[in-house]
């Protein structure tokens, strides 16, 4: 299995941190920032060599190269983030797989959201290079992320909530 090792390799970058940040914060860093690059990348990849800049049409539907670009780097990043999410960075949380899967859904459902509204707005209204958009855009999403997996998505049941269910 890939836990251990991914989990060693994010522990042994740690120590100069310690003082700063918990231990499962460091790793939401690592992985989330990890996915993100990926996320970039593909983005970048997809918006200047798959696309070419141009609108990409489905015959039913067309789409800014832009949106496109970000669709699709989505559909990729979206698995990866959620399983580095539940095996690596958040492993303690007591809810059911299929809960948090559930949970996770949503709340990339409104990163996507998020996503699309600001690259939008950053692109076609302040007229922003899409990448520079992106990587403004990624900086708000991960924030409202962090606070959401945490005490949202993979949250730690207390006592009190055991009971209760």
């Amino acid at each position: 299995m890939l836990k251990n090792p991914i989990l060693r390799f994010i522990d042994f970058f740690y120590p100069p941190f310690k003082r700063w940040m918990p231990l499962q914060t460091f790793r939401y860093a690592a992985c989330g920032g990890a996915n993100v690059a990926l996320d970039i990348t593909l983005f970048f990849i997809f918006y200047n060599f798959i696309f070419y800049k141009k609108i990409v049409s489905l015959g039913f539907i067309a789409f800014q190269p832009h949106i496109a670009s970000f669709l699709c780097s989505f559909l990729i990043t979206f698995p990866i983030g959620f399983l580095l999410s539940k095996y690596i960075v958040w492993s303690s949380s007591t809810l059911k797989g299929h809960i948090q899967l559930f949970r996770y859904f949503v709340i990339v459902m409104m990163n996507l959201l998020m996503n699309y509204f600001f690259i939008k707005v950053l692109v076609e209204y302040f007229y922003f290079y899409p990448t520079i958009a992106k990587l403004i855009t990624t900086v708000i999403v991960v924030t409202f992320s962090y606070i959401s997996q945490k005490y949202y998505t993979f949250k730690v049941a207390t006592l009190s909530e055991e009971k209760v269910e």
